[in-house]
């Protein structure tokens, strides 16, 4: 049970270092900067999947109202906001707005979507 949890937790630290690696790239360093080694990018990819492992539930649960009446688009924004709560928490993360971290976060599910899409095809 403990290695199935460790096996898809680094599956999700290794996707979420992908789609911020990715996203910095599309959005430049101007918008997002994961940092210049890929040490940062690897320790920012555990942070979010970390804060989407420990957060992330209990905010779906508190705001399940409001997700429900935008027809999930609400989501989004919590997935940016998470994105920011990285950005306070690692430093070498930089998020400039609000927006941004909204694009990172749809960037990062997609990335997140397509790869678990092709390791279900395998």
């Amino acid at each position: 049970m403990a290695g199935n949890f460790l096996m898809r937790f680094a599956a999700r630290w290794i996707v979420s270092g992908l789609g911020l690696w990715l996203a910095s790239g599309i959005l430049g360093p101007q918008r997002l900067s994961v940092g210049h080694t890929w040490g940062t990018v690897i320790v920012a990819g555990f942070f979010l999947a970390l804060v989407n492992w420990a957060l992330k539930p209990l905010l779906v649960i508190l705001s399940f109202p409001a997700i429900i009446l935008s027809l999930g688009l609400f989501m989004l924004l919590l997935n940016g906001f998470l994105i920011l709560i990285v950005h306070w928490l690692y430093h070498p993360l930089f998020v400039k707005n609000f927006g941004i971290a909204i694009i990172a976060g749809i960037i990062v599910g997609l990335v997140n979507f397509l790869v678990t899409k092709v390791l279900e095809d395998i």
